[in-house]
């Protein structure tokens, strides 16, 4: 019996075997441009040299975002020196402080170290980061540095960063999140990953987008790599 791509790729996803390898692929066809991932009408820049560059955005409030984090940090992290790892909060009415606290920690270099914990504050502990005053709360529970948070929080570098927040956004075409960019032209996300798979669960959903980030890395650097020298 012949099994489609995305048919095979539920069973295995399924089974717990959600990052497909490429040579997985390749047997039941590679995901295809317009259905899995899709072209930005305008490549961004990257910076030159040999990693891929990988963007996710996201927003510490969204549910979906927080359901792939662990996920996603997961398949970062055993890139080792492919990538170049970066995220991108989006600006969304009524959560800017919420922006403003992931660049401010970004400019400290503590993004990593409370990452999990800023989406554990909002969707566990229900602070809802959306004052300065729960802001506040929330980096009193931590060791950081608090004058050197401050001063980033309110930095001119901050807010000019969430001033160009809207057309950062539509540079990469974001209308939902979480969406990931690879290589400033490839557009993805584990809903666009699992059309075709039927009904899943968000977790075989957000598994499923493990196989078309590996899928596109690799496109991505056969490309890097054929460029003149």
């Amino acid at each position: 019996m012949q099994i489609s791509k995305r048919r095979f790729t539920k069973m295995l996803v399924g089974t717990g075997l959600g990052a497909l390898t490429n040579s997985v692929f390749a047997g039941v066809g590679a995901p295809e441009m317009g259905v899995e991932y899709r072209l930005l009408r305008q490549a961004q820049s990257v910076a030159a040299g040999s990693k891929i560059q990988i963007i996710e955005f996201f927003a510490y409030y969204c549910p979906h975002c927080y359901a792939l984090e662990p996920i996603m940090t997961e398949w970062a992290k055993k890139q080792g020196d492919k990538i170049e790892f970066k995220r991108i909060h989006v600006l969304n009415p009524g959560v800017e402080t919420q922006q403003k606290l992931f660049f401010a920690l970004d400019a400290l270099g503590k993004v990593e170290e409370l990452h999990t914990k800023v989406f554990e504050a909002y969707h566990i502990k229900r602070n809802r980061l959306m004052t300065d005053e729960q802001i506040r709360a929330f980096i009193d529970t931590t060791t950081i540095d608090k004058s050197a948070f401050y001063n980033a929080y309110k930095s001119f570098t901050v807010i000019t960063k969430q001033g160009r927040s809207p057309r950062v956004m539509a540079d990469y075409e974001i209308d939902s999140w979480p969406t990931v960019i690879v290589d400033g032209r490839l557009q993805t996300s584990p809903s666009m990953a699992a059309r075709g798979m039927g009904r899943v669960t968000e977790q075989e959903q957000n598994e499923a987008l493990l196989p078309v980030l590996d899928f596109l890395v690799s496109k991505a650097q056969k490309e890097k790599a054929a460029l003149p020298k």
